[in-house]
């Protein structure tokens, strides 16, 4: 059995009584005071969680904006140095390896922030397309990742003198002294929750005083530090995709409606042709939100049907009890023959019983980001 990788700061994480659980290979904590409770601190105070599980990884050398641009299907010349970009990287059939966000540092850099698991994968791929004065580097444990995300998330930081005043998307690089000890950060105005909020990223070694500064702030304002169960039903209800759910080599970001992510005027991306493709001819599938309508949580692997005891039309990718809302709520495929679609009656299956859904479009909760 495969030993499971620890963050930075799994002291920290013991000493406040988180449960543990695999995600990706890493031992993470799941929650502290319960999901709901961190769930309901991120929505109307602040919360932090712990994602330096996250990958990181470097691509430079001369030109090295224009290579990325010619790998990943965003279009990273819409942003500017200092701004960062959410974009894919696919394979030759149009599946996605991962979905990462990458910060445009310069002409000749370009850093990025893959998902744990993937994170050799994304190299693998880039290093292979690389010219020869390009390098990438996996960087996973230089850096650690703290999400500072609620209402109250520009006190906090704020508080530490770390900079906050940045459009949504945009980055900037900081030096702050905690303790006495200097310390240098990258703050990102950007997360997975839908609230407004910041991720924060350190060097790995100065991960425990950052996130004992974090926290003191956020416990002064009724916050609390939260853990995976809590990343979840935020970001289902937000309906942001998760990378082996909503997004995997075998599901194109044209049926995850991730299209908004794919610079489709550019010449060349990994996975171009085959996007072209389906675009043009119409996906098979397409993601959907899920509504529950009578009593029951609808979850990942669920059939959906477009009535009891019919043919399956669906399947559920992911699903929750939403805190925000009271009541069970997913997202699934739903086949594009099938003729359903937004407003629409459907049932889910459930464990053998039938969970009357209404068929919306994600976000579930309004964001405000």
């Amino acid at each position: 059995m495969t030993e499971l990788l620890a963050g930075p700061i799994a002291d920290r994480h013991i000493a406040l009584g988180a449960t543990f659980a695999e995600f990706g290979g890493w031992d993470m904590p799941v929650s502290y005071s319960g999901t709901v409770a961190e769930h309901t601190a991120v929505r109307e105070a602040v919360g932090i969680f712990d994602v330096s599980h996250l990958g990181k990884a470097l691509v430079s050398g001369p030109g090295a904006a224009d290579f990325i641009n010619s790998t990943l299907t965003n279009d990273i010349r819409k942003i500017e140095p200092g701004k960062a970009q959410y974009t894919l990287c696919c394979n030759e059939r149009g599946g996605v390896i991962d979905d990462l966000i990458a910060y445009l540092v310069s002409d000749d850099e370009v850093f990025l922030v893959p998902n744990a698991a993937n994170t050799p994968a994304v190299v693998a791929a880039l290093a292979a397309a690389a010219p020869a004065d390009i390098t990438v580097v996996d960087q996973h444990r230089d850096y650690a990742v703290f999400a500072v995300q609620g209402p109250k998330s520009t006190e906090v930081l704020a508080a530490l003198g770390l900079p906050t005043e940045m459009d949504y998307m945009a980055y900037r690089d900081a030096t702050i002294t905690i303790d006495g000890r200097e310390v240098e950060t990258r703050v990102c105005r950007t997360g997975y929750t839908g609230e407004h909020g910041y991720e924060v990223l350190p060097r790995w070694d100065d991960a425990g005083v950052v996130f004992d500064a974090l926290l003191a702030e956020i416990t002064e304002r009724d916050g609390l530090p939260a853990g995976l169960g809590a990343r979840d039903t935020l970001r289902t209800e937000m309906g942001y995709a998760l990378h082996g759910h909503e997004l995997s080599v075998d599901i194109s970001p044209v049926q995850a409606r991730s299209s908004w992510a794919v610079g489709w005027d550019k010449p060349a991306f990994f996975g171009r042709e085959a996007l072209l493709a389906e675009r043009e001819a119409g996906p098979s599938r397409r993601i959907y939100g899920l509504k529950a309508t009578g009593r029951g949580v609808p979850r990942a692997d669920c059939t959906v049907h477009a009535e009891a005891g019919g043919p399956q039309i669906g399947i559920c990718t992911s699903g929750t009890f939403s805190p925000s809302l009271k009541q069970g709520i997913a997202l699934a495929f739903i086949d594009t023959d099938s003729g359903i679609k937004k407003g629409a009656e459907v049932v889910v299956d459930v464990r053998g019983r039938a969970l009357t859904c209404e068929v919306v479009l994600p976000p579930f909760v309004e964001s405000h980001v």
